[in-house]
């Protein structure tokens, strides 16, 4: 097997929320990320013998799809629960499930409704969990998310993102990344949509430590001057489709002339899946400056170097 440059600080900790990463250990993520994209035969073996189960209460195409390949390619096993029709905690505690999986598997990877049911998870289980998604953050797609811009523009440096839309479970896990990595960030919502409060608190934190901006704002003119636009459904996570709530997001809609706002070379960014027409036109994220497919592809990658890391012997 390939030794790969891992990190042993990772080895058999948990990734809940992107704030437990600090910027070097984001920055090896991305690194190894890099290389087994350029050579994915690097990675074969890293999870040799290793199975990892896979419990999923909300549906999915980029995240089980990504890491069940992903998986594979690093000599792992991965098992899919279905927990759609039966949340972790209905049919027995948290507690023993947890308890009973780190009998069998080598780590956890879920992807719930409520992150609480992931913080009981990583209390009782003596092997890592991996935040897949829950209602707070969205870790993976953040490292995907920032591999892409630092892909795109060769390096992070003097980067600066902005969010537009629902500030939500992505977007918090965005602040926290980019904070951390010294990204400037601006998060663009109608009036009484604006990030939580204890993740804002963080990611300003995190941001003055490294010197970036951070910006909270209602204005979708502010825009201006960023090197990437950032959004996603205004419907996430059990948020509401009232339709008073929609109306207000629609001065939100990125469209070819927000893009423009932001800069002639600015990319667009979207995690997926898009409601095409509510916060994006087609006219965007079919362009040339529309990244959304290689945030896709980037996802495999970004979590194949986090579980190497994680498992690193």
């Amino acid at each position: 097997m390939t030794t790969l440059n891992q990190t042993p600080s990772l080895a058999g900790r948990d990734l809940l929320s992107i704030a437990s990463l600090s910027a070097e250990e984001l920055t090896s993520i991305m690194d190894l990320a890099e290389r087994l994209k350029r050579d994915p035969i690097s990675g074969a073996g890293a999870l040799a013998g290793r199975s990892i189960i896979m419990l999923f209460e909300k549906a999915s195409l980029r995240t089980r799809v990504s890491f069940e390949v992903g998986i594979h390619r690093l000599g792992g096993q991965a098992i899919y629960f279905d927990q759609s029709r039966q949340r972790l905690g209905e049919r027995e505690s948290i507690k023993d499930y947890a308890r009973n999986l780190e009998r069998w598997v080598d780590g956890i990877i879920a992807r719930v409704f409520s992150h609480v049911a992931l913080e009981e998870l990583a209390e009782h289980a003596d092997v890592p969990v991996v935040n897949a998604l829950s209602d707070i953050e969205h870790p993976c797609q953040a490292i995907a998310d920032v591999l892409t811009l630092r892909e795109r523009r060769g390096s992070l440096d003097g980067a600066r993102l902005c969010y537009i839309g629902d500030p939500n479970n992505v977007c918090h896990s965005l602040m926290l990344a980019c904070a951390t990595l010294g990204v400037g960030i601006t998060v663009i919502a109608p009036p009484g949509e604006g990030p939580d409060g204890d993740i804002y608190d963080c990611a300003a934190s995190l941001a003055s430590a490294a010197g970036a901006a951070l910006d909270v704002s209602t204005n979708p003119r502010d825009v201006a001057g960023h090197d990437a636009v950032y959004t996603d459904t205004w419907t996430s996570m059990g948020a509401s489709s009232d339709p008073d709530r929609l109306r207000a997001f629609e001065p939100y809609r990125v469209t070819p002339e927000l893009m423009a706002r932001a800069g002639r070379d600015a990319l667009f960014m979207h995690c997926l899946p898009a409601t095409r027409g509510a916060e994006v036109v087609d006219e965007v994220i079919d362009s040339p400056a529309s990244v959304v497919y290689d945030q896709a592809e980037n996802r495999m990658h970004a979590q194949n170097a986090l579980l190497a890391q994680l498992f690193a012997r």
